[in-house]
């Protein structure tokens, strides 16, 4: 279970990177139904610690927490300065105990030194996948994804993907509500995955007009109803070509995938608040049989729908 975190500050760390890992799990978040983490901060040589933008914060722990935390994360620094040698240790234990590491951004270049990344997929910011690349040709780098997960080690793109990767494991660990009450009080998207569970070939885009937020907001309504590309052009008042092209250049993604997406997300939420059966979710959510909505969990989220619900479903006191 993910309870205890500790983030790691870095010389030269990186003010926004440090401030995401902080707000996704330094806050207690039950009065809204979210979760609560055991969270503390920690460095190698506590005191003052000069931050990207030359200003000072101070750390008083040192790194002893680190010891038995679920979750390492390191947040984006000066690449270029030196890691020091507890740092590097801290997350090699971390990574052989089974714990989980998480990189934002440039601390991927942490991860990598510690020799963690060898033999696993790995991602950071656009400007330094070429540089990740050739001083850690062990690893494979993916420039063109929000975060990569492999095997316990998640590493995130640039500013705020590092959102979406810490998001990816509160989800993972505490399922789809939990995920929603954090984005929700940080007035983010709570999934911008294009539909994968593992790591993201595209961002989903913010939408550059409204010309789709009513035929978006129509198709969450009726996520049980056969939904045609033909009927959702006639909805939004374009031709089926035209409706598709403009929807993928604005949303990121094919109409089917997108609403496919919604709709795994709002079975997630039944499995993890209701006690209705699959077959009823499977009609509720649009995919019409328990048996099609099981091969969509399996090829997305790579576990049944049974599963997640034994995973997440609220257990209940005896």
């Amino acid at each position: 279970m993910l309870n205890k975190i500790v983030c790691v500050a870095l010389p030269g760390m990186a003010p926004f990177e440090f401030g995401v890992i902080c707000e996704v799990f330094g806050l207690d978040r039950r009065e809204h139904g979210g979760p609560s983490f055991d969270f503390h901060i920690g460095t190698a040589e506590p005191g003052p610690i000069r931050m990207k933008l030359g200003f000072d914060i101070i750390v008083r722990d040192d790194l002893s927490e680190a010891a038995d935390a679920d979750l390492v994360a390191i947040p984006a620094y000066l690449d270029g300065e030196a890691v020091h040698p507890e740092v590097l240790r801290v997350v090699r234990e971390a990574e052989a105990r089974g714990a989980w590491v998480l990189s934002v951004c440039s601390g991927a270049f942490v991860l990598g030194q510690a020799g963690i990344l060898d033999g696993r997929r790995s991602t950071t910011h656009w400007m330094y996948t070429d540089k990740l690349a050739a001083e850690f040709p062990a690893t494979e780098v993916d420039p063109d994804v929000l975060f990569v997960e492999d095997r316990m080690v998640v590493t995130g793109a640039g500013t705020s993907a590092g959102i979406d990767a810490a998001l990816h494991i509160v989800r993972k660990e505490l399922g789809a509500a939990a995920a929603n009450v954090i984005a929700r009080r940080m007035v983010i998207p709570p999934q911008r995955d294009g539909g994968q569970s593992q790591y993201i070939v595209a961002p989903v885009p913010v939408q550059r007009s409204d010309s789709f937020a009513a035929v978006t907001e129509w198709m969450l309504e009726h996520l049980g109803h056969d939904l045609t590309v033909d009927q959702l052009a006639r909805k939004a008042l374009m031709s089926s070509r035209t409706f598709a092209r403009r929807f993928r250049a604005e949303m990121g993604t094919t109409p089917a995938a997108w609403l496919n997406r919604q709709r795994l997300i709002r079975a997630q939420h039944l499995l993890e608040e209701s006690d209705l059966s699959l077959e009823q979710i499977a009609a509720q959510t649009g995919f019409g049989a328990a048996a099609v909505m099981r091969h969509h969990f399996v090829k997305t989220l790579q576990t049944t729908p049974t599963a997640y619900r034994r995973a997440f479903a609220p257990r209940v006191a005896v």
